[in-house]
């Protein structure tokens, strides 16, 4: 028998706000959290701009011994999952922690810690180089030490597809306990590759937008995009067997109805042609929640501001909902808010989608100027909409040709 997958904590930190409410808060300001690059000097590099935390203090999450010993990424993953656990009201007396995973993704993961300690090898030699080098860089830290922080003894896996990453967390997560395996999961994802090398890599491979006003940088959907904006931050959601949920008497925030999963078998970074492979993960996704496209009534777009994603996801919409739906569901990209969180970037927008479906309120694609042609879907742009929202979908592709979709739906009993 499968069981009904609710989401009933959550937590975040992100470039416009440092907890769940701060960031939604912002997003009906129409806030952007895209500013001048602070990490490092930015005089050699052609990209100036970046979605960077705001008033990000270590000290007031962990003692200096502990944080030496966590990459950034893995920082921030504790500090969302302390967050959802606390919103959850999970505990030892009304839980079995035995049955509770862990599925918390990155793209990159330690990135930050690779960059200081090959710095550390090349100028100080081998013997400088930290012992911890290894357990803070490898890119199940992020999982792994939300586990042991939370002493969460269920499954615990890093699920690592790009900037697909956290949404196949999230969608797994949603089979795991849809098929009875755990009774909860606390999956999502974490990012902070806010670094130089981190900057070099994509900004070399012609990724990154090189605009330097931090409202033009980061546009998706607009005719003059260039490229993405980075973001740091970190997502985790709370998923639970419904059952368990009501018999604990948790407040329950929505319900996953639908997930689906593609490859698109073309390139390691280019989008399919017409976008079709993340037409067959929304399609799946679809079939998998046993709604019709007419149903979706929301759609947080993966949305990056380069030329190929942005017109090649309006295609796929377009093919996985149909011309005369797709012109009719509102759509938008909240990276025009926060920048690409990578890894992070499809729980951010999954737990978006909860608060839009919760205070019936579309967010917009801000700092939308100029129309594209090839970008002829609703957008809503600049401007917040009150709408009813019975069901959202959340979409992220990832290098390597990952494709994920969740269907997100108001809780109803």
């Amino acid at each position: 028998m499968e069981r009904r997958v609710v989401i009933t904590g959550m937590g975040a930190i992100t470039p416009i706000g440092n907890t769940v409410e701060e960031m939604w808060k912002a997003i009906e300001e129409k806030k952007c959290g895209i500013n001048k690059i602070t990490e490092f000097d930015t005089e050699s590099y052609k990209t100036k701009v970046a979605g960077e935390l705001k008033g990000y203090n270590v000290e007031e999450h962990f003692d200096l011994k502990k944080a030496k010993r966590l990459d950034k990424s893995s920082q921030l993953a504790i500090i969302t999952a302390r967050e959802a656990l606390k919103d959850s009201g999970i505990t030892k007396e009304n839980t079995n922690f035995e049955r509770i995973g862990t599925f918390v993704s990155s793209g990159i993961a330690g990135l930050r810690t690779i960059e200081e300690q090959t710095e550390i090898n090349f100028t100080k030699g081998h013997n400088r180089v930290s012992p911890m080098f290894i357990p803070m860089s490898i890119a199940n830290m992020p999982a792994g030490n939300v586990s042991i922080e939370l002493g969460l003894k269920g499954e615990s896996i890093s699920i690592l597809s790009a900037c697909a990453s956290s949404t196949n967390a999230i969608g797994e997560a949603y089979k795991t306990i849809k098929y009875g395996s755990e009774d909860v999961i606390f999956a999502g994802g974490s990012e902070a590759s806010i670094c130089g090398m981190g900057i070099t890599g994509f900004e070399n491979m012609k990724a990154l937008s090189t605009a330097e006003d931090p409202n033009r940088a980061s546009i998706p959907f607009d005719k003059e995009r260039s490229g993405f904006v980075m973001g740091e931050g970190a997502g985790v959601v709370v998923l639970e067997d419904l059952e368990h949920a009501k018999k604990r008497g948790a407040k329950i925030y929505a319900e996953i109805i639908g997930y689906g999963a593609t490859s698109d078998a073309y390139h390691i970074t280019s989008p399919a042609p017409e976008g079709e492979g993340g037409a067959r993960a929304m399609i799946r996704a679809i079939e998998d929640a046993k709604i019709t496209p007419d149903q979706i009534d929301y759609i947080n777009a993966h949305g990056t501001s380069t030329h190929l994603n942005d017109s090649l996801e309006t295609q796929a919409i377009k093919t996985a909902l149909g011309e005369e739906k797709s012109k009719k569901v509102m759509i938008s990209s909240t990276k025009s808010n926060v920048g690409h969180l990578l890894g992070a970037a499809g729980a951010v927008e999954a737990i978006i989608c909860v608060k839009a479906i919760q205070n019936s309120l579309v967010p917009p694609t801000i700092n939308y100027k100029v129309k594209d042609e090839e970008c002829d879907l609703d957008i809503v742009p600049n401007e917040p909409r009150k709408a009813n929202i019975d069901i959202a979908m959340s979409n992220s592709l990832g290098f390597g040709g990952h494709n994920a979709s969740i269907i997100i739906k108001k809780y109803e009993e």
